[in-house]
Parts: C-alpha cells; sequence; structure tokens
C-alpha cells in the first residue's frame, strides 16, 4: 500500500490497524474541548509524527492515523478528513480550513479490479506557509509548494508551486503571491 502498488483493502492486517485509529479518532471526537492535555495525548498516539505547536478542531477524521506527518504550528479546523493510505506530509504553519478533504486512496479504472476490492495509494505532500480553504478537496499524488493558498471550494487534482494562489475546480494557479500582496 504504502509502495504505491495495488493492495486489497480488506487484508486482515490492514483493518486491524484502521480499527486502533478509528478507535483513538472516537475517542478524540467526544473529548471535552477543554481537555486540552487529553486531545494531544490521543493525537500524539494516533498520528505518525507531530510538531511541539497543533491543532485539530473536532470532529476530525482519519484511516490510519500513523501516515500523517504533522510540522510545527499545524491547525486544521472542523470536519477535516484524512484518508492517509499513503502518507500526508504537512509543513511548518499550515492551516486547514473547515472541512477539508485529503484523499491518498484511489479505485483502478478496470472495472474487474475494482470490483475484486483492489485499491492503491498516492502519498500527498503540502509544504510550509500553506493556507487551505474550506471544503477544498486533495486527490492522490498531490503536492502543494510553499507560501501558497489554495481558495475555498478547491478541487487540486494536480501539483500547485510555490508561492501562489490558486482556485477552482480543478483547481489552478491565477496569480502569484507578489502580485497583489495581502489581498
Amino acid at each position: 500500500m504504502l509502495k504505491g502498488l495495488l493492495y486489497q483493502a480488506f487484508d486482515e492486517e490492514l483493518v486491524r490497524d484502521r480499527y486502533r485509529a478509528h478507535d483513538l479518532v472516537y475517542e478524540y471526537n467526544r473529548l471535552k474541548p477543554s481537555d486540552i492535555s487529553e486531545r494531544e495525548r490521543v493525537l500524539v498516539a494516533l498520528l505518525g509524527e507531530v510538531g511541539d505547536t497543533f491543532y485539530i478542531e473536532p470532529p476530525f477524521f482519519c484511516d490510519y492515523g500513523s501516515h500523517i506527518r504533522l510540522g510545527e504550528n499545524f491547525y486544521a479546523n472542523t470536519g477535516c478528513t484524512i484518508l492517509d493510505e499513503a502518507e500526508v506530509v504537512f509543513g511548518e504553519n499550515v492551516l486547514l480550513g473547515p472541512h477539508v478533504s485529503i484523499y491518498t486512496v484511489g479505485h483502478p479504472f478496470d472495472t474487474a479490479q475494482r470490483n475484486a476490492g483492489w485499491e492503491y495509494a498516492r502519498p500527498v505532500t503540502i509544504g510550509n506557509h500553506v493556507w487551505i480553504g474550506g471544503n477544498t478537496i486533495i486527490l492522490p499524488g498531490v503536492s502543494i509548494g510553499d507560501n501558497t493558498v489554495i481558495g475555498a471550494g478547491s478541487v487540486v487534482t494536480s501539483n500547485i508551486p510555490a508561492g501562489v494562489v490558486a482556485v477552482g475546480n480543478p483547481c489552478r494557479v491565477i496569480r502569484r503571491m507578489d502580485e497583489n500582496a495581502g489581498k
């Protein structure tokens, strides 16, 4: 799965790993908002790597958790979903708006393979100092460069370079960050 090859999602080991993650996600989403230390404890147990400063607003969902790496000063607003069948790596100072979804998993176009339960996964990488607007969907294999803003409601189907504003479905670069600074 992590090598990007076709795999069976209902493999016994993968199901066990997902149940472990889903149990931790269930626990996390039911903690009191004021119980910061317990919430951090659960996320540290769930996620593959975290910086010193991170915050994820409940509800949050992921498939494995162990394939998610958070850089320093990470923030995800409510309703974040990360299907982390492959690695999802966030740089430093990343902000996710509400209901951002990141998918690393896909299904073959071949009907027989798909019906037989085969899947594939491609990693997602998000650079440093990135802001992703609410209700954005990021598809498998995408990389987003440093110092980039993704507009709300975008569907990111391909790589986005560093230092740009990109929006739409499919998401496209509309300008460089240095143009009309501050807007």
